[in-house]
Protein backbone atom coordinates (compact mmCIF):
# COMPACT_ATOMS: atom_id res chain seq x y z
CA UNK A 1 0.00 0.00 0.00
CA UNK A 2 2.99 2.20 0.44
CA UNK A 3 4.41 1.62 -2.65
CA UNK A 4 0.88 2.36 -4.40
CA UNK A 5 0.79 5.94 -2.56
CA UNK A 6 4.35 6.95 -2.59
CA UNK A 7 4.41 8.73 -5.66
CA UNK A 8 1.79 10.88 -4.32
CA UNK A 9 4.09 11.80 -1.40
CA UNK A 10 6.91 13.54 -3.83
CA UNK A 11 6.12 17.53 -5.34
CA UNK A 12 8.05 16.23 -8.51
CA UNK A 13 5.64 13.20 -9.23
CA UNK A 14 2.62 15.92 -8.34
CA UNK A 15 4.07 18.02 -10.97
CA UNK A 16 4.32 15.69 -13.49
CA UNK A 17 0.95 14.20 -12.81
CA UNK A 18 -0.51 17.83 -13.53
CA UNK A 19 1.40 17.93 -16.46
CA UNK A 20 0.46 14.46 -17.93
CA UNK A 21 -3.26 14.95 -17.09
CA UNK A 22 -2.80 18.42 -19.23
CA UNK A 23 -0.63 17.08 -22.01
CA UNK A 24 -2.06 13.92 -22.31
CA UNK A 25 -6.01 15.41 -22.76
CA UNK A 26 -5.00 17.93 -25.17
CA UNK A 27 -3.25 15.71 -27.27
CA UNK A 28 -6.10 13.05 -27.58
CA UNK A 29 -8.63 15.63 -28.00
CA UNK A 30 -6.70 17.44 -31.52
CA UNK A 31 -5.67 14.03 -32.24
CA UNK A 32 -8.90 13.41 -33.66
CA UNK A 33 -8.65 16.21 -36.25
CA UNK A 34 -5.39 14.45 -37.04
CA UNK A 35 -7.06 11.09 -37.31
CA UNK A 36 -9.96 12.11 -39.28
CA UNK A 37 -7.63 14.33 -41.42
CA UNK A 38 -5.22 11.79 -42.18
CA UNK A 39 -2.46 14.00 -41.59
CA UNK A 40 -0.24 11.17 -39.57
CA UNK A 41 2.33 11.47 -41.66
CA UNK A 42 2.41 15.57 -41.31
CA UNK A 43 2.47 15.50 -37.46
CA UNK A 44 5.13 12.82 -38.04
CA UNK A 45 7.03 15.54 -40.24
CA UNK A 46 6.22 18.59 -37.56
CA UNK A 47 7.03 17.10 -34.48
CA UNK A 48 10.83 15.85 -35.43
CA UNK A 49 10.65 19.47 -36.86
CA UNK A 50 10.92 21.03 -33.80
CA UNK A 51 14.37 19.93 -33.05
CA UNK A 52 16.10 22.58 -34.55
CA UNK A 53 14.04 25.15 -33.22
CA UNK A 54 14.96 24.02 -30.43
CA UNK A 55 18.44 24.74 -30.53
CA UNK A 56 18.30 27.67 -32.24
CA UNK A 57 16.02 28.79 -29.21
CA UNK A 58 18.65 28.13 -26.50
CA UNK A 59 21.48 29.82 -28.49
CA UNK A 60 19.17 32.60 -28.82
CA UNK A 61 17.46 33.21 -25.38
CA UNK A 62 19.11 29.81 -23.42
CA UNK A 63 17.06 27.25 -21.39
CA UNK A 64 14.33 29.50 -20.97
CA UNK A 65 10.85 28.02 -21.93
CA UNK A 66 9.39 30.93 -23.67
CA UNK A 67 12.37 30.93 -25.93
CA UNK A 68 12.45 27.29 -27.00
CA UNK A 69 8.71 27.45 -27.54
CA UNK A 70 8.95 30.45 -30.17
CA UNK A 71 11.93 28.69 -31.81
CA UNK A 72 10.49 25.72 -31.97
CA UNK A 73 7.33 27.00 -33.07
CA UNK A 74 9.11 28.88 -35.80
CA UNK A 75 10.92 25.55 -37.37
CA UNK A 76 7.62 23.96 -37.23
CA UNK A 77 5.58 26.40 -39.32
CA UNK A 78 8.80 26.80 -41.48
CA UNK A 79 8.55 23.20 -42.88
CA UNK A 80 4.37 23.17 -42.69
CA UNK A 81 4.66 26.37 -45.55
CA UNK A 82 7.63 25.47 -46.83
CA UNK A 83 6.33 22.01 -47.96
CA UNK A 84 3.21 23.89 -49.10
CA UNK A 85 4.96 26.28 -50.68
CA UNK A 86 6.95 23.99 -52.96
CA UNK A 87 3.89 21.55 -53.70
CA UNK A 88 1.99 24.26 -55.28
CA UNK A 89 4.92 25.83 -57.02
CA UNK A 90 6.40 22.58 -58.35
CA UNK A 91 5.25 19.10 -59.48
CA UNK A 92 6.29 17.86 -56.16
CA UNK A 93 3.69 16.43 -54.15
CA UNK A 94 3.10 17.90 -50.61
CA UNK A 95 3.83 14.59 -48.86
CA UNK A 96 7.52 14.22 -50.66
CA UNK A 97 8.69 18.10 -49.75
CA UNK A 98 7.53 17.29 -46.67
CA UNK A 99 9.15 14.46 -46.30
CA UNK A 100 12.25 15.98 -47.16
CA UNK A 101 11.89 19.47 -45.27
CA UNK A 102 11.43 17.71 -41.78
CA UNK A 103 14.39 15.00 -42.37
CA UNK A 104 16.54 17.98 -43.21
CA UNK A 105 14.99 19.88 -40.40
CA UNK A 106 16.17 16.75 -37.87
CA UNK A 107 19.35 16.31 -39.01
CA UNK A 108 20.33 20.28 -38.48
CA UNK A 109 18.54 19.96 -34.87
CA UNK A 110 20.82 16.47 -33.92
CA UNK A 111 23.73 18.97 -34.97
CA UNK A 112 23.08 21.90 -34.03
CA UNK A 113 22.21 20.13 -30.23
CA UNK A 114 25.48 18.49 -30.11
CA UNK A 115 27.61 21.39 -31.08
CA UNK A 116 25.96 23.80 -28.21
CA UNK A 117 26.68 23.34 -24.78
CA UNK A 118 23.77 22.83 -23.10
CA UNK A 119 23.00 21.86 -19.83
CA UNK A 120 19.97 19.25 -20.89
CA UNK A 121 21.19 16.18 -22.86
CA UNK A 122 20.30 15.58 -26.78
CA UNK A 123 18.45 12.26 -24.97
CA UNK A 124 16.24 15.13 -23.28
CA UNK A 125 14.92 16.20 -25.99
CA UNK A 126 14.07 13.01 -27.97
CA UNK A 127 12.74 11.05 -25.24
CA UNK A 128 11.45 13.77 -22.66
CA UNK A 129 11.58 13.87 -19.19
CA UNK A 130 8.35 14.66 -17.85
CA UNK A 131 9.50 14.62 -14.25
CA UNK A 132 11.92 17.58 -14.97
CA UNK A 133 8.44 19.54 -15.36
CA UNK A 134 9.13 22.85 -13.57
CA UNK A 135 6.10 25.41 -12.60
CA UNK A 136 6.66 27.43 -16.26
CA UNK A 137 6.66 24.44 -17.85
CA UNK A 138 3.01 23.50 -16.36
CA UNK A 139 1.76 27.11 -17.04
CA UNK A 140 3.05 26.69 -20.55
CA UNK A 141 1.18 23.86 -21.16
CA UNK A 142 -1.87 24.62 -19.82
CA UNK A 143 -1.62 28.49 -21.47
CA UNK A 144 -1.70 25.93 -25.10
CA UNK A 145 -4.76 24.13 -23.94
CA UNK A 146 -6.79 26.89 -23.14
CA UNK A 147 -5.74 28.40 -26.64
CA UNK A 148 -6.39 25.62 -28.32
CA UNK A 149 -8.92 23.61 -27.31
CA UNK A 150 -11.83 26.32 -27.02
CA UNK A 151 -10.86 27.11 -30.52
CA UNK A 152 -11.34 23.98 -31.76
CA UNK A 153 -14.86 23.84 -29.89
CA UNK A 154 -15.99 27.35 -31.56
CA UNK A 155 -15.13 26.32 -34.88
CA UNK A 156 -16.51 22.63 -34.62
CA UNK A 157 -19.09 23.02 -37.03
CA UNK A 158 -17.25 24.69 -40.36
CA UNK A 159 -14.45 22.33 -39.21
CA UNK A 160 -16.61 18.91 -39.78
CA UNK A 161 -17.67 20.71 -42.58
CA UNK A 162 -13.96 21.01 -44.20
CA UNK A 163 -13.44 17.44 -42.62
CA UNK A 164 -15.97 15.65 -44.54
CA UNK A 165 -17.06 17.83 -48.02
CA UNK A 166 -14.70 20.80 -48.28
CA UNK A 167 -16.78 21.08 -51.52
CA UNK A 168 -19.99 21.92 -49.36
CA UNK A 169 -17.74 23.65 -46.77
CA UNK A 170 -16.72 26.65 -49.38
CA UNK A 171 -20.60 26.53 -50.59
CA UNK A 172 -21.28 27.78 -47.20
CA UNK A 173 -18.58 30.50 -47.04
CA UNK A 174 -15.86 28.47 -44.90
CA UNK A 175 -12.90 29.44 -45.80
CA UNK A 176 -11.08 26.12 -45.97
CA UNK A 177 -7.64 26.89 -46.39
CA UNK A 178 -7.33 29.18 -43.65
CA UNK A 179 -9.18 27.14 -41.30
CA UNK A 180 -6.59 24.12 -42.23
CA UNK A 181 -3.47 26.57 -41.80
CA UNK A 182 -5.03 27.50 -38.13
CA UNK A 183 -5.52 23.52 -37.49
CA UNK A 184 -2.08 23.37 -38.24
CA UNK A 185 -0.88 26.41 -35.65
CA UNK A 186 -2.71 24.42 -33.08
CA UNK A 187 -1.16 21.33 -33.63
CA UNK A 188 2.17 22.73 -33.62
CA UNK A 189 1.53 24.46 -30.39
CA UNK A 190 0.14 21.10 -28.73
CA UNK A 191 3.39 19.31 -29.95
CA UNK A 192 5.44 21.73 -28.33
CA UNK A 193 4.04 21.19 -25.27
CA UNK A 194 4.02 17.39 -25.78
CA UNK A 195 7.91 17.40 -26.13
CA UNK A 196 8.74 17.51 -22.08
CA UNK A 197 6.81 14.67 -21.27
CA UNK A 198 8.07 12.18 -24.29
CA UNK A 199 10.50 13.89 -26.58
CA UNK A 200 10.60 14.30 -30.02
CA UNK A 201 10.48 10.79 -31.24
CA UNK A 202 7.46 9.46 -29.40
CA UNK A 203 5.27 12.81 -29.29
CA UNK A 204 3.24 10.86 -32.27
CA UNK A 205 2.31 8.07 -30.15
CA UNK A 206 0.64 9.95 -27.96
CA UNK A 207 -0.96 12.33 -30.64
CA UNK A 208 -2.56 9.48 -32.76
CA UNK A 209 -2.62 6.90 -30.21
CA UNK A 210 -6.00 7.75 -27.49
CA UNK A 211 -8.40 9.27 -30.90
CA UNK A 212 -7.46 6.17 -33.31
CA UNK A 213 -8.43 3.81 -30.37
CA UNK A 214 -11.88 5.97 -29.62
CA UNK A 215 -12.15 5.75 -33.45
CA UNK A 216 -12.89 1.89 -32.92
CA UNK A 217 -14.98 2.34 -30.22
CA UNK A 218 -17.46 4.38 -31.88
CA UNK A 219 -18.49 6.24 -34.92
CA UNK A 220 -19.97 10.23 -33.40
CA UNK A 221 -17.28 12.72 -34.39
CA UNK A 222 -17.86 14.58 -31.42
CA UNK A 223 -17.03 11.65 -29.14
CA UNK A 224 -14.16 11.16 -30.55
CA UNK A 225 -12.21 14.83 -29.54
CA UNK A 226 -13.79 14.28 -25.60
CA UNK A 227 -13.26 10.46 -25.20
CA UNK A 228 -10.16 10.90 -27.11
CA UNK A 229 -9.02 14.06 -24.51
CA UNK A 230 -10.06 11.20 -21.61
CA UNK A 231 -8.23 8.73 -22.38
CA UNK A 232 -5.10 10.66 -23.41
CA UNK A 233 -5.11 11.88 -19.86
CA UNK A 234 -6.09 9.08 -18.04
CA UNK A 235 -3.16 6.91 -20.07
CA UNK A 236 -0.87 9.79 -19.70
CA UNK A 237 -0.96 9.97 -15.79
CA UNK A 238 -1.60 6.13 -15.14
CA UNK A 239 1.80 5.29 -17.11
CA UNK A 240 3.73 7.99 -15.27
CA UNK A 241 2.42 5.91 -12.24
CA UNK A 242 3.67 2.72 -13.95
CA UNK A 243 7.01 3.79 -14.56
CA UNK A 244 7.42 5.37 -10.79
CA UNK A 245 6.20 1.85 -9.76
CA UNK A 246 8.22 -0.34 -12.33
CA UNK A 247 11.93 1.74 -12.55
CA UNK A 248 11.01 2.86 -16.21
CA UNK A 249 11.36 5.28 -18.72
CA UNK A 250 7.95 7.56 -18.65
CA UNK A 251 7.85 8.39 -22.06
CA UNK A 252 8.40 4.64 -23.24
CA UNK A 253 6.09 3.46 -20.74
CA UNK A 254 2.56 6.03 -21.81
CA UNK A 255 3.23 5.09 -25.34
CA UNK A 256 3.58 1.41 -24.64
CA UNK A 257 0.51 1.79 -22.53
CA UNK A 258 -1.41 3.68 -25.28
CA UNK A 259 -0.41 1.48 -27.97
CA UNK A 260 -2.10 -1.85 -25.92
CA UNK A 261 -4.95 -0.17 -25.39
CA UNK A 262 -5.03 0.56 -29.20
CA UNK A 263 -4.59 -3.24 -30.04
CA UNK A 264 -7.14 -3.98 -27.36
CA UNK A 265 -9.38 -1.94 -29.31
CA UNK A 266 -8.72 -3.58 -32.63
CA UNK A 267 -8.95 -6.96 -31.75
CA UNK A 268 -12.34 -6.77 -29.01
CA UNK A 269 -13.91 -3.01 -30.33
CA UNK A 270 -17.71 -4.32 -30.03
CA UNK A 271 -18.45 -2.86 -33.67
CA UNK A 272 -15.13 -2.67 -35.17
CA UNK A 273 -13.03 -5.50 -33.29
CA UNK A 274 -11.05 -8.49 -35.41
CA UNK A 275 -12.12 -10.82 -32.91
CA UNK A 276 -15.67 -9.37 -32.35
CA UNK A 277 -16.15 -9.58 -36.61
CA UNK A 278 -14.78 -13.16 -36.63
CA UNK A 279 -17.33 -14.48 -33.84
CA UNK A 280 -20.00 -12.45 -35.54
CA UNK A 281 -19.58 -13.98 -38.59
CA UNK A 282 -19.24 -17.55 -37.30
CA UNK A 283 -22.56 -16.68 -35.09
CA UNK A 284 -24.47 -16.02 -38.19
CA UNK A 285 -22.99 -18.79 -40.22
CA UNK A 286 -24.13 -21.30 -37.07
CA UNK A 287 -27.63 -19.54 -37.19
CA UNK A 288 -28.31 -19.75 -40.90
CA UNK A 289 -27.26 -23.31 -40.93
CA UNK A 290 -29.89 -24.15 -38.22
CA UNK A 291 -32.43 -22.56 -39.45
CA UNK A 292 -32.20 -24.74 -42.65
CA UNK A 293 -31.84 -27.88 -40.93
CA UNK A 294 -34.70 -27.08 -38.75
CA UNK A 295 -36.94 -26.01 -41.86
CA UNK A 296 -40.04 -28.03 -42.06
CA UNK A 297 -40.68 -30.64 -44.90
CA UNK A 298 -42.33 -29.46 -47.78
CA UNK A 299 -46.24 -30.52 -48.19
CA UNK A 300 -46.76 -33.20 -49.95
CA UNK A 301 -48.28 -32.68 -53.28
CA UNK A 302 -52.10 -33.05 -54.57
CA UNK A 303 -52.53 -36.54 -56.06
CA UNK A 304 -53.56 -35.85 -59.91
CA UNK A 305 -56.86 -37.56 -61.15
CA UNK A 306 -54.85 -40.75 -62.62
CA UNK A 307 -54.02 -41.46 -59.39
CA UNK A 308 -57.60 -41.11 -58.09
CA UNK A 309 -58.92 -43.11 -60.47
CA UNK A 310 -56.16 -46.12 -58.85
Amino acid sequence: MNLLLEPFQHEFMLRALYGCAIIGFLNGFIGAFIVLRRLALMADALTHSLLPGLAVGFLLFGVAPLGLFFGALAAALFVAVGSQLISRSSRIKEDTSLAILYTMAFAAGVILLNKVRSPISLHHYLFGNVLGLSNSDLWLSYGIAMVVIPIVVALQRPLLLCLFDPTVAKSQGVHVGALNYLMIGLLVLTMISTLQAVGVVLALGLLIAPSATIYLLTDSVNKMFWAGGILGGVSASLGLLLSYWFDLETGPCIVLLLGGLFLLAFLASPRYGVLTKLFRRRHFHQESLERWQKKPPAPAAAPTNEEKLH
